[in-house]
């Protein structure tokens, strides 16, 4: 009994002294607004209210277009603020800290910062104490490969490049991907701060498809032909390569998956294509098509080893929601669609019609919108 009301007046004697702790931290900072009010107030139109005046009130010497400033990880406001004195920025740093103690703003965020033209000091350590950093943009693309990712990332406006980030085995290794890292990050628009890495949008990216593909295998249609969400994630990257035009996604799936069904191979170009890596010369050739690499679709069966670029969510849902139908075979027609058919016979005629005979103005992928340019 006398250990437990032992540790009773302990706690009781600790939850005191917290008390007595945070009540003089009020006081103290009540007693310092009360200063800077005093100061302020009898001073009247002393120097030290037209100091304090000129110190918060009037704007910034910034130039009109604003003034860029980088605040380290580990600063404070009282070192920003010299180094903005010593800049010809901000007069009377004092007042400004005193400032920011009365209106517990002295806290602040690292990051970059611009500050507008006609923003005075009290503006200033609003925004320092919000945090509100230059937010840049890098926007990966569906149907791009992880290097050409990697690359983007790194040549973006303030990224910090680092050794481990310098090249996809790399930076696979950094992420903890086993293997060719191909597919396993999600294309996307991603936000950073200046001084962000390589590695941090890769590492997000990552755990971004991680997410949307979890969250779309949960969801998946009956009876596919997949083992794992990783098969399905190779599928999608193949939807994504074979067409650009939206509404056909659900269809190329459910023609691939009605022909590992049957045992019949994909043969598809793209797989080719990602197999001869820096061989392609932007010519598919008959013996490329002939050429045995793990994938080539046309000598191999089933899926290749491992996805063959960036699936979108959309090319993730169609491979895990294929269409259902009779189709086996699809063949572009030149403005970026395709042409279906469940035999042989009919595709042959739409190859002919639509890959020998072929318009002036063929393309593969779909013409875009002039306002979406």
């Amino acid at each position: 009994m006398a250990n437990k009301n032992g540790k009773s007046a302990e706690k009781i004697k600790a939850k005191r002294n917290a008390k007595k702790r945070a009540d003089s931290s009020r006081l103290g900072r009540w007693l310092r607004g009360f200063l800077l009010l005093f100061l302020l107030g009898v001073a009247g139109g002393g120097v030290a209210f037209w100091s304090a005046q000129n110190a918060l009130i009037k704007p910034l010497e910034v130039p009109v277009d604003g003034f860029r400033m980088d605040v380290e990880t580990g600063s404070n406001l009282s070192r920003v603020l010299t180094r903005l004195e010593s800049e010809g920025v901000l007069r009377s740093p004092l007042w400004v800290r005193l400032y920011a103690r009365v209106k517990d703003q002295s806290s602040i965020h690292p990051g970059e910062y611009m500050i507008p033209a006609g923003s005075n000091a009290m503006d200033l350590v609003a925004r320092l104490n919000r945090g509100d950093v230059t937010r840049y943009r890098v926007t990966i693309v569906e149907g791009w490969t992880f290097a050409q990712a990697l690359s983007q990332i790194r040549n973006s406006n303030k990224i910090r490049q680092t050794d481990a980030g310098a090249s996809v085995d790399a930076a696979a290794k950094e992420l903890g991907l086993e293997g060719n890292p191909e597919g396993r990050i999600f294309p996307d628009t991603y936000i950073y701060r200046s001084g962000a890495s390589d590695l941090d949008l890769l590492r997000q990216a990552a755990e971004r498809m991680d997410s949307v593909l979890a969250q779309e295998w949960e969801n998946r249609a009956e009876n596919l032909p997949y083992k794992d969400a990783y098969e399905a994630l190779i599928m999608a990257s193949i939807v994504e390569k074979e067409t650009g035009v939206p509404w056909e996604r659900d269809e190329i799936a459910g023609v691939f998956v009605r022909r590992l069904d049957r045992g019949m191979r994909l043969q598809t170009d793209p797989t080719v294509i990602y197999g001869l890596g820096d061989n392609y010369d932007g010519n598919l050739r008959r013996k490329d098509l002939r050429n045995a690499t793990p994938y080539n679709t046309y000598v191999i069966g089933g899926m290749p080893p491992t996805p063959i670029a960036l699936p979108g969510r959309e090319a993730i849902h169609a491979a895990l929601n294929p269409k259902d139908g009779n189709s086996l075979y699809f063949v572009a027609k030149g403005d970026g669609s395709h042409h279906f058919s469940s035999t042989l016979n009919e595709h042959n005629r739409a190859v002919r019609e639509y890959q020998l005979k072929r318009r002036s103005d063929y393309r593969s992928s779909p013409v875009k919108n002039s306002d979406s340019d």
